[in-house]
């Protein structure tokens, strides 16, 4: 079995590439070629775009991550040749026609409802009182208020961009679950992974797991990397 030694990492909405930081050194430290995806998060058909700019850089085998809002634009991008493999982290997963708006269109009843506000000039903010709570709930105050204070702002065009030839029903994926988040409710997370028959993997964290927990980020991209030929 090969192993991919590309890895290609995709952030969600509110935030920017740099969160990536210490899954990079990570993976880096363990050998793998790893670039970060700044997607302007304007547009689900740009942010994918800019995706497959990075993935064309790409010299061999390659694992594709996206974390929340990531997960519709990897699930988008990811049917380009150099994908072997899709790593969702916390992430949307939509099948064909579906966007972001349409998964969180009907929240269960008692499920944590993120504190987006109103959008504003086509753009969506967290409340910033609410942002710790909602994103970063496993993080220490100082950097959970940085990310509250440094977002990014999130097109709605982004979240209501719907899915063409969704990559996983090509590709194989893993997804890891985070138990704790409340922007994206742990069954509904499980829901989508089941359905794209992700090999799943859980972890006790916030949404902000590839910050609170770099390692397990880490580890589910080594699996999918070894996997990926499988």
């Amino acid at each position: 079995m090969n192993t991919a030694r590309n890895v290609v990492l995709v952030h969600g909405g509110f935030v920017d590439g740099s969160g990536w930081q210490r899954v990079y050194q990570l993976l880096r430290q363990d050998g793998y070629n790893v670039s970060v995806v700044q997607n302007p998060t304007l547009s689900l058909e740009g942010d994918a775009a800019a995706t497959r700019q990075i993935l064309d850089r790409q010299d061999g085998p390659t694992v594709l991550v996206g974390h929340s809002y990531g997960g519709a634009v990897i699930s988008e991008a990811g049917t380009h040749a150099a994908v072997a493999a899709l790593a969702y982290i916390a992430g949307f997963v939509p099948d064909k026609g579906e966007s972001v708006n349409t998964l969180i269109a009907d929240p269960p009843p008692g499920a944590p409802v993120p504190p987006i506000l109103p959008p504003q000039d086509g753009f969506l903010f967290l409340d910033r009182d609410k942002f710790a709570q909602s994103f970063a709930g496993d993080l220490p105050a100082d950097e959970a208020q940085f990310m509250a204070d440094s977002q990014v702002p999130w097109g709605v065009d982004a979240l209501g961009g719907a899915i063409s030839e969704p990559a996983w029903r090509a590709k194989p994926s893993w997804y890891l679950l985070t138990t704790e988040d409340r922007m994206i409710p742990p069954p509904a997370q499980r829901s989508m992974a089941e359905r794209a028959g992700s090999t799943v993997a859980e972890a006790r964290g916030s949404h902000s797991i590839y910050l609170s927990q770099p390692q397990a980020v880490a580890n589910l991209i080594k699996q999918a990397a070894s996997g990926a030929a499988g």
